[in-house]
């Protein structure tokens, strides 16, 4: 299984690790494409602040953020499982997952980003602010940026897997499955059942409690359908829609009573 997530817009620090090595990453299909984006964002932030805050679109109070991308080529680095912080990632708690558990996370879980297209967990990365939606200069929209390269790697990626895709929009533009893929891909929204609304917190806390779930429960669900049972037995209401044509995902919504 590949499951596919977004980032979090709040990061830890990057601590005092080694710096990046960006042809340490896994998909090393994507090492050019993330060191042009590299390249680009360092020298955007280690000129002219105002007009790098205003590319990143950041408050006043934000304006750290642009000092800390001039120095991504020389900040520590840390798995990014430890980077990202947030309520999906609350939620999923890597940390505190069993061996077994976290080694599935290590295999299966995939997180998107502007600055790196895609990367696994154990991946060594800084922390940094750069958003899909972001436009650089010299490059323009990222997640037009980043759909060659994407779909020059992830299909290998996914493989003959079931790929369980919980990204935002933003980051579900970057790459999208097709053919084959795509009928084993299952896209995940998250439903207040009364208002059968999505809600910002719940949606991502309960994304990320899906994940745990699995990971922790050893389940390895061969397609979407299987996927539908497999959740159901963990306890979350679900209601699957299968596609109606070929080579289009299935659509899961996933039922909440309760917005914690």
């Amino acid at each position: 299984m590949l499951v596919l997530l977004p980032p979090s817009e709040g990061k830890a620090a990057s601590g005092r690790g080694a710096p990046l090595k960006t042809d340490s990453l896994s998909l090393p299909g994507l090492t050019a494409a993330r060191e042009t984006v590299l390249a680009e964002l360092v020298d955007l932030c280690a000129g002219d602040e105002e007009k790098a805050r205003e590319v990143l679109g950041l408050s006043e109070g934000l304006r750290g953020e642009v000092a800390k991308n001039a120095e991504l080529l020389t900040a520590g680095a840390r798995p990014a499982g430890e980077i990202y912080t947030g309520v999906l990632y609350d939620a999923l708690d890597l940390a505190s997952l069993d061996a077994a558990a976290k080694r599935r996370a290590a295999r299966s879980l995939l997180v998107f980003s502007g600055l790196w297209g895609a990367v696994r967990v154990t991946d060594r990365i800084p922390s940094y602010r750069c958003s899909m939606g972001m436009k650089l200069p010299g490059l323009g929209a990222l997640g037009a940026y980043w759909r060659a390269p994407m779909a020059e790697v992830l299909p290998e990626a996914a493989g003959e897997s079931l790929v369980l895709d919980l990204r935002s929009s933003a980051y579900a533009a970057a790459w999208k499955p097709k053919g084959r893929v795509a009928e084993r891909t299952a896209t995940v929204r998250v439903l207040h059942a009364p208002t059968r609304k999505v809600v910002s917190h719940f949606n991502k806390a309960t994304k990320g409690r899906i994940v745990r779930s699995l990971l922790a429960s050893g389940s390895a669900p061969a397609g979407p359908a299987e996927l539908v049972e497999v959740v159901r037995d963990l306890g979350y209401e679900v209601e699957a829609e299968a596609p109606a044509k070929a080579g289009r995902p299935w659509s899961l919504d996933v039922l909440v009573d309760e917005i914690h």
